[in-house]
């Protein structure tokens, strides 16, 4: 269990377990004066009585103690107790002060995010009724680390038919969204001997933040209108998003599909598949799961962010079988524990069909709001990526830098995103604006979409 002490006047928790050593401790003491639960001034205390409460060396205390002194969080004088420093919390805010968020933009085009006003509430709470009706009181004990079965058996039944994905509840893993999944997978295959992993360029810089933080080394390789460019990609590991690539909306093409899947079946490798927005697909027959070409080499994943809410924090992992052992120890050795009643209620959704009904709506609400989008666009700037998804990507016009952009934004109170931050490689590149059209609510999408325009016109030539 986690640490915390008590002394005359204070008790602090610290978050902090014996297993995570003197380091542990140090980063502990670290992140309670950044926050501010150790304001400037504050007497800790002594290395004897501190080791009594956590149970650990004396000794052990004092080189904490020596440590932060040295980095500047705590201050010692001979015959004085050891004291919280004003430099350890010059970040941190003064006690009673209020922080005050940064404003919230007026108009949001944020890629990646769904309207959340479309949550299907009525249909959500009726699962959650029946869940709790009938669901026995063992549900609510202490499930495996891979999931509840009901919904696994769900996921196996809706992936098949709506994805194409081989699969069978015994190769899904339930995680805590798709970074959970990546930070994962990522301790999985570091230590099975993966040292690095590839990632597309561009692509989302949080999950390659999240990969590298789990001990894997991230390379990049470069992606053109076909695709990843498979021929250029030299590591044993690979994350793709194949259905639709982000940010730049290409889909894998299928002779590149057939040549990454006998790629790493050739090599072994593990290609991960990120199939994000896979259910939105518009102009075209549906694109079905890389998966189902190479099951023992691709690892699937996909979400309820995106069809559903974010803050649900549902991804759902098909595994080789070969990495379900392995993912189901990590996920045992990180303490996770599923939430059982979200779980079980998303079950109820698949089985019922009220999930696809929401998927169809949702997915018919967002083509109309893309084909307005495309029919609004100056001739100026070039879309991309626009058969699929909740965004499309804007190529800007040459002298259009995304730093004009971002300022105009800023002015119009427009939230958007733009190409530099998905680069892996810096030097040369396009520019460009990630245009997310889902994320406003109905009755917020035609303003923004008329404040969008009009911030194209002011810096478009």
């Amino acid at each position: 269990m986690t640490q915390s002490w008590s002394s005359p006047g204070w008790d602090v928790h610290l978050g902090w377990r014996p297993e995570h050593g003197r380091h542990g401790l140090a980063e502990a003491f670290r992140a309670a004066i950044r926050d501010g639960r150790l304001a400037p001034g504050t007497t800790v205390p002594s290395t004897r009585a501190l080791a009594a409460d956590l149970g650990v060396a004396r000794g052990t205390v004092t080189r904490v103690y020596a440590d932060l002194s040295a980095e500047g969080y705590l201050r010692t004088s001979q015959g004085a107790p050891t004291q919280v420093a004003p430099v350890g919390s010059a970040t941190a805010p003064a006690p009673g002060a209020t922080v005050r968020p940064a404003p919230a933009r007026r108009w949001t085009l944020m890629p990646g995010r769904p309207d959340l006003s479309s949550f299907p509430r009525a249909d959500w709470l009726a699962a959650t009724r029946r869940v709790l009706q009938h669901a026995p009181a063992t549900a609510f004990g202490y499930e495996e680390q891979r999931g509840p079965f009901a919904l696994r058996s769900a996921l196996s039944q809706y992936l098949a038919r709506a994805r194409g994905v081989v699969t069978d509840p015994d190769r899904i893993v339930v995680c805590g969204g798709f970074s959970h999944a990546i930070a994962v997978l990522s301790r999985v295959l570091r230590e099975r001997g993966t040292a690095e992993i590839a990632f597309e360029d561009p692509s989302l810089p949080r999950f390659r933040h999240v990969a590298a933080s789990n001990g894997i080394t991230v390379t990049g390789v470069d992606v053109d209108e076909h695709g990843v460019r498979v021929s250029e990609i030299d590591s044993p590991a690979v994350v793709v998003t194949p259905a639709h690539q982000y940010p730049t909306g290409a889909t894998l093409a299928p002779s590149r599909r057939t040549e990454l899947a006998r790629w790493a079946a050739e090599t072994g490798a593990v290609v991960i598949e990120d199939d994000y927005d896979g259910e939105f697909r518009f102009d075209r027959q549906q694109v079905g799961a890389l998966q189902a070409l190479a099951p023992e080499h691709v690892v699937y994943v996909g979400t309820a962010s995106k069809t559903l809410s974010p803050s649900l924090r549902i991804a759902w992992l098909v595994l080789p079988r070969a990495l379900v052992e392995p993912v189901r120890a990590a996920l045992t050795a990180g303490g996770w524990r599923p939430p059982v009643l979200d779980h079980l209620v998303l079950a109820d959704l698949l089985d019922s069909g009220a999930y696809d009904r929401h998927v169809r709506r949702s997915r018919a609400r967002y083509r109309d709001r893309r084909d307005k989008l495309l029919a609004a666009l100056p001739e100026a700037v070039t879309p991309r990526g626009i058969s699929a998804g909740l965004q499309l990507l804007l190529t800007l016009p040459d002298g259009v830098t995304e730093e004009r952009v971002h300022t105009a934004a800023r002015a119009r109170s427009i939230e958007l995103e733009t190409l530099r931050r998905s680069w892996i490689t810096p030097g040369a590149r396009p520019q460009g604006i990630v245009c997310g059209y889902a994320a406003p609510a109905d009755h917020a999408f035609a303003p923004t979409l008329d404040a969008f325009l009009a911030l194209l016109s002011d810096v478009l030539p």
